[in-house]
């Protein structure tokens, strides 16, 4: 419990560099140690800001956010904020990206642990590495954005 007996939540995600830019971790994605996360929480009628905080990866790439309270009427989520480095460093911001992680702030919803786990989140690499493909083709996936495939 937190303070005022408040519930007290443990918000912990992951943070990748998505070296293929496909938006999921592969084997050859690396974790991001350094990079700044934000949990933002808006009111579902009002639309106003009711909590903010952010967070740094350790260098598993992992972050841990902790909220003093009940956020049943508020949505919930984790964005990225900054990358460590250059090379990986760009948001994704197409239609299809997952730009944010949502997280339920509530006991209110049959969820007993205090720990919510968010999806993870990834940078994009400025260019895909050059076994991208091969790793899509084990993945039975054949299209890699920004690469030349081989046939």
């Amino acid at each position: 419990k937190g303070k005022g007996g408040h519930n007290l939540y443990h918000v912990k995600g992951m943070v990748y560099c998505d070296t293929c830019r496909i938006q999921f971790i592969t084997r050859v994605s690396t974790m991001m140690e350094g990079a700044t996360v934000s949990l933002q929480c808006r009111n579902l009628t009002a639309g106003t800001e009711t909590f903010k905080a952010e967070a740094v990866t350790d260098k598993l790439g992992m972050y841990t956010i902790k909220v003093d309270g009940d956020h049943e009427d508020d949505i919930c989520q984790i964005v990225l904020v900054k990358s460590p480095g250059q090379e990986c460093s760009e948001i994704p911001n197409d239609v299809y990206s997952e730009q944010a992680a949502k997280v339920t702030l509530t006991s209110n919803n049959g969820e007993a642990s205090d720990v919510r786990n968010a999806n993870a989140l990834g940078f994009l690499k400025k260019a895909p590495l050059p076994e991208c493909p091969e790793v899509l083709k084990e993945l039975d996936m054949y299209d890699v954005p920004g690469s030349v495939t081989q046939n």
